[in-house]
C-alpha cells in the first residue's frame, strides 16, 4: 500500500549530536507510555550510555520501550550493556545477527540502516543519526555531519504504526499490509507542514525513496541542493539531475571532502566529469566527514532520513526518509547546505578532473553501464530473511542449555525468535 500525504505537522531540523541527542533524549524522559528506537548504529560511549540510562529508566517507570538495533552496525555491543537494558524491561531485538568468522562481520548486505524514534505515539524523530559519540563535535577531525527531524502531528501516525509493525514479532507477518496505512490518523493538526513517510524495502517498496527524489528532480524549477554522504546512484537519478541542470535549474551537490573511507570519495569521483558536464556544481564538504542525507528543491520540497544516494541503500539495505512540503523548513535546511557551502566546501571545476580523453571515454562507458543496470545486478544479490531476535534478561534465559552471544547471534539469550519476512 502507497503512503499518503499527511497535513497539519509541526517540524523542527536538528543538526548534528549537540541538537538531536539533547531532544530526542528529554522526549524520553518525558515519555509516558511507549518508547520505540530503530537504530543501525549504537556504540557503549558516551552517547550509548545516555540512551542506556534514559530508557532504563524509562522501563523501570513503567513505560514500554522497544529498541532495535541492526547485527552489523550494533555488533560489539557487550552482555552487561544489554543485560541492563533487559533488566529494567527494555524489549531490546537484534535484526539480523551473525556469527562473526575469523573476528569478520560477514553480514554486510540488506541491512536496517533506519534511524527512527518514536515517543508515546505522538512525537517522532527521523535522520542519518546513530546513536555514538561521532556525531558530536566534541569527538574531533572525524565528527560526523548530519541531519534529523523532529516532527509532530499527523505524520507520527504513520511513522509510530510502522516502526511498531516493525519490531514487533508477533506482528511482523503483519508488517507489508500496515506499513503504509490509508487510515486517516487521529493525531490533531499541529502546524502547516504536509509530510510522508517514505520506506525503502525488498519486497513492496524498492524505489520509493528513489521515485520521490527523481520526482522532485524531475518537478525542479530554479535550484536543487542535495547533501549526501555516500553518492552513486543510479543512472535515472543521474539523468535527472544533468536535465534539471540543463533547463536552467542550480543543481549543486554536496559531497564527502573528508571521507570516512576511502572508497566513498573515490567512487563519487567517477561521477564527477559526468555531472559537470551535464550542468551539475559539485562541492566538497571538506570540515569534516559528511553523514547527512538530505536534499531541498526549489523553495518548498525537501527531504531527511536515513537513505544514502548509493547502491546499498538504493537496493539493499531497509530505509526511511520523511519528505516535506513545507516553505520554512526548506528554507531552514537551505540556510544551513548553504552556510556549509559558503564557508566549508571546495568546488570542483573541470580541471580538477581534466584526464585524457581516452581513459575519460574508457571510464564513462564502464560508469554508464554499471549505473544503468546496478538495480538489476542488486537483486541478483543473495536476499535473506533477516531473524529478528529478541534477548530476555538472563534470569529468564539462564534456564536454557543452549549456548551463545546475542552479540553474534548466539541464543543463551533469546527469549523468542522470529523472522522478519518484509526484509528478504
Amino acid at each position: 500500500m502507497s503512503a499518503t500525504w499527511r497535513s497539519g505537522n509541526r517540524l523542527r531540523l536538528l543538526v548534528n549530536g549537540e541538537e538531536f541527542f539533547p531532544a530526542v533524549f528529554d522526549a524520553i524522559r518525558a515519555a509516558q507510555r511507549e518508547v520505540l528506537i530503530e537504530t543501525f548504529i549504537l556504540f557503549e560511549d558516551k552517547v550509548g550510555h545516555e540512551l542506556r540510562d534514559v530508557l532504563v529508566d524509562a522501563g523501570r517507570r513503567g513505560v514500554e520501550v522497544h529498541l532495535l538495533v541492526d547485527g552489523f552496525g550494533a555488533s560489539d555491543l557487550t552482555p552487561a550493556y544489554i543485560e541492563a537494558l533487559t533488566t529494567a524491561g527494555v524489549h531490546f531485538r537484534i535484526f539480523g545477527p551473525q556469527r562473526r568468522f575469523l573476528g569478520i562481520r560477514l553480514n554486510l548486505l540488506r541491512r536496517m540502516h533506519r534511524k527512527i524514534t518514536v515517543v508515546d505515539g505522538t512525537i517522532a524523530f527521523v535522520g542519518g543519526i546513530n546513536f555514538s559519540a561521532d556525531h558530536l563535535g566534541d569527538f574531533g577531525p572525524e565528527a560526523k555531519q548530519d541531519y534529523a527531524v523532529e516532527v509532530e502531528g499527523p505524520v507520527v501516525e504513520d511513522i509510530h504504526r510502522f516502526a511498531r509493525a516493525a519490531i514487533d514479532p508477533e506482528r511482523g507477518g503483519w508488517f507489508r499490509r500496515r506499513a503504509h496505512p490509508a487510515a486517516t490518523p487521529q493525531l490533531p493538526a499541529v502546524g502547516s507542514a504536509d509530510a510522508i513517510f517514505v520506506t525503502r524495502d525488498n519486497h513492496d517498496h524498492p524505489n520509493d525513496i528513489e521515485r520521490h527524489y527523481r520526482v522532485a528532480l524531475r518537478s525542479a524549477r530554479r535550484r536543487v541542493l542535495i547533501a549526501n554522504a555516500y553518492f552513486f546512484p543510479g543512472y535515472r537519478l543521474l539523468r535527472e539531475m544533468r536535465r534539471a541542470a540543463r533547463r536552467g535549474v542550480e543543481v549543486h551537490l554536496i559531497l564527502q571532502g573528508e571521507a570516512d573511507m576511502a572508497i566513498v570519495k573515490t567512487a563519487a569521483g567517477l561521477l564527477y566529469e559526468h555531472l559537470l558536464r551535464g550542468g551539475v556544481h559539485v562541492h566538497e564538504y571538506c570540515k569534516r566527514p559528511l553523514h547527512g542525507k538530505v536534499a531541498v528543491v526549489d523553495d518548498e520540497w525537501s527531504t531527511i532520513g536515513s537513505s544514502n544516494l548509493d547502491p546499498l541503500s538504493l537496493a539493499l539495505n531497509l530505509e526511511a526518509n520523511l519528505s516535506i512540503r513545507d516553505r520554512e523548513f526548506n528554507r531552514v535546511l537551505a540556510e544551513s547546505l548553504e552556510c556549509l557551502m559558503r564557508h566549508d566546501c571546495r568546488k570542483i571545476e573541470a580541471s580538477d578532473v581534466a584526464a585524457p580523453r581516452l581513459w575519460v571515454t574508457v571510464r564513462s562507458f564502464f560508469v554508464f553501464h554499471v549505473l544503468r543496470h546496478f538495480p538489476l545486478w542488486a537483486s541478483w544479490l543473495p536476499a535473506h530473511a533477516p531473524r529478528l531476535f529478541t534477548v530476555a534478561p538472563k534470569s529468564v534465559a539462564s534456564g536454557s542449555s543452549r549456548g551463545g552471544d546475542p552479540r553474534r547471534g548466539g541464543d543463551a539469550h533469546h527469549a523468542s525468535q522470529a523472522e522478519n519476512r518484509h526484509a528478504a
